[in-house]
């Protein structure tokens, strides 16, 4: 058997054939016109070189036939690779409503990788075969790219914004992770593993190490501690379901309509003063350098959870005892690093 490296990486999503495939056909039209263009030209000098210094060569006339069939042909085949390429465009971007999002910060030089159970992972990722995958990702120092081969899946991520893949996984099996944008000093070293299990195997996996709190848990924790309660029932608009409404803000003065998708709640996060809410005075302080993107991201997901409720609910603990709002945030330090597997 041989064990050398695969000409082609494994197809292991649901992507990979319809990605191979478009792929394939590139290939195909490209060596055709360039077999075609190229016996066309080594023809062409034979058949119509100069034979003697005195000939002169005979005068030609349109040939309409011809001069539309060069054109339309082409066209054609552009139009194909165009419908084609954008409809795999529009599915590798529209996930299904039964999709597992896991969150994903790019740092130098590493992928911390949250579940939305509370499971956090360094350079690897945990998944069982079959399931919809979403991956929401941001960055925290520079442009990175999440890119796994045999996935067919690359994706930049980007600070300051928000990124999205989706994939199934459909084979089990280990597949590696790079960074495919140039980062730093340890970009080759930015690489990492995806584990893709069988759904008897994610469970014990899941149950081998106890999880932190969950994203949601989380941010609802922050949105306490740092007092966000307080004037989100009184002074400043409800959050409750405004995550992928309309809403009616000013910008620079001027009345606009935007959606408050997570872009919009991020940017509210660090510049609160850039969108104001109509009807609501510009005092929420901006929290820039307080919060780090995984804090946003779980402040995020608990936003998200809002979005069916009527009210802003009082945060209550684990227990279930109800916490009331601290007046002063507590102090912030760096974000921890956590193992590929954490035991809180």
């Amino acid at each position: 058997m041989h064990n050398g490296i695969p000409l082609f990486p494994p197809e292991a999503s649901n992507f990979a054939p319809r990605v191979d495939a478009l792929f394939f056909f590139l290939v195909a039209v490209t060596g055709f016109f360039t077999l075609l263009i190229f016996a066309l030209i080594v023809t062409f000098i034979i058949r119509f070189r100069r034979r003697r210094p005195d000939e002169r060569p005979e005068k030609t006339h349109s040939h309409m036939a011809l001069e539309l069939a060069w054109s339309v042909i082409p066209l054609g085949i552009a139009m194909v690779i165009f419908v084609w390429g954008a409809v795999l465009f529009y599915q590798s971007r529209t996930p299904p409503p039964n999709a597992e999002t896991v969150a994903v910060i790019a740092k130098q030089w590493m992928w911390k990788i949250q579940h939305q159970d509370g499971h956090r992972e360094i350079n690897e990722l945990h998944i069982p075969v079959g399931l919809p995958i979403v991956l929401e990702m941001t960055s925290q120092d520079v442009i990175h790219d999440f890119s796994v081969p045999a996935f067919r899946l690359k994706q930049d991520v980007v600070p300051g914004a928000y990124t999205h893949e989706w994939f199934i996984p459909t084979q089990i099996g280990q597949y590696h992770l790079f960074c495919d944008q140039y980062c730093g000093t340890g970009h080759a070293l930015m690489t990492g593993t995806i584990y893709v299990m069988s759904k008897e195997d994610y469970q014990q996996w899941l149950g081998g190490a106890p999880a932190e709190l969950t994203p949601r848990a989380a941010g609802e924790k922050l949105f306490t501690n740092y007092g966000c309660i307080a004037c989100h029932s009184t002074r400043a608009p409800s959050l409750a379901g405004v995550f992928g409404s309309q809403v009616a803000v000013t910008i620079d003065g001027s009345p606009a309509v935007v959606r408050a998708d997570e872009a919009y709640i991020r940017e509210s996060i660090l510049d609160p003063g850039a969108k104001i809410v109509k009807g609501y005075p510009n005092i929420m302080p901006s929290f820039r350098g307080q919060l780090s993107e995984e804090q946003i991201m779980d402040l995020m997901a608990y936003i998200k959870s809002l979005s069916g409720a009527a009210e802003v609910p009082n945060y209550s603990g684990p227990s279930g005892s109800t916490t009331q709002p601290e007046q002063t945030p507590p102090p912030m330090g760096d974000v921890p690093s956590f193992p590929n597997r954490v035991n809180p």
